[in-house]
């Protein structure tokens, strides 16, 4: 597990996932063995087996997400054959008015945001401390390979950011003026006032990417 400039775990790295079992489970199912994939705990921080043991049926297609997905590394034990691979990102083209326009790196802040608190126990705090090192993972992992990708998919959606000021608003509020994250979270809040909340979520569909953040997907087990 390799230590950053700042003295901090990466933990975004590739060194931190266990290559050899992956590659191992995703071998074995498309072999058409009963696998006992493990689940990571967040809040403990551990691995957890037992609670997705599953198989595939022939032909059936196996989805990879993540920040590694686009690296060979990450699949190195995989025939380059059975991979297809897809780049996700909010690619967001809205202007606040002629001259600023709405950055893609703070609609995906606020996304991370939402996300963190709902399902990691995340303050917003920790979510502001925690981007720049995010950001410069990025820059080492993800943005080195988008060239790998058969398919670029945006997902950027022209009403999120009225969907997650709900949310990330007391979030960012909450931020305390002696924490280190205090003037971030200020610039965020006065971005957020040029955007309405919208109230009733019923409209956006149960698959919906908006659901993985806010709650409510269909893709759950």
């Amino acid at each position: 597990m390799s230590v950053g400039p700042d003295g901090k775990i990466d933990f975004e790295g590739l060194d931190v996932l266990d290559i050899e079992l992956f590659n191992s489970n995703m071998n074995d199912l498309l072999a058409g063995k009963e696998v006992d994939l493990p689940e990571f705990d967040f809040l403990e921080g551990k691995k957890i087996y037992g609670k997705r043991i599953t198989r595939i049926n022939e032909n059936q297609p196996i989805v990879i997400e993540g920040i590694h997905a686009l690296n060979g590394k990450l699949t190195e034990y995989i025939d380059d054959e059975e991979k297809f691979k897809i780049y996700i990102s909010p690619f967001t083209q809205l202007n606040i008015d002629a001259h600023n326009r709405v950055p893609t790196t703070d609609a995906r802040m606020l996304r991370r945001m939402v996300r963190d608190f709902k399902y990691r126990g995340k303050s917003a705090a920790g979510t502001l401390e925690q981007w720049s090192q995010v950001r410069a993972g990025e820059d080492k992992n993800i943005f080195p390979f988008n060239d790998e990708a058969d398919v670029v998919l945006n997902t950027a959606l022209v009403y999120e950011l009225a969907v997650l000021k709900k949310y990330a608003q007391p979030l960012l509020e909450s931020v305390q003026p002696e924490e280190p994250e205090y003037s971030e979270a200020v610039r965020m809040l006065k971005f957020l006032r040029f955007f309405e909340v919208i109230e009733d979520e019923s409209p956006i569909p149960n698959n919906s990417i908006m659901r993985e953040f806010i709650g409510g997907s269909i893709f759950v087990e």
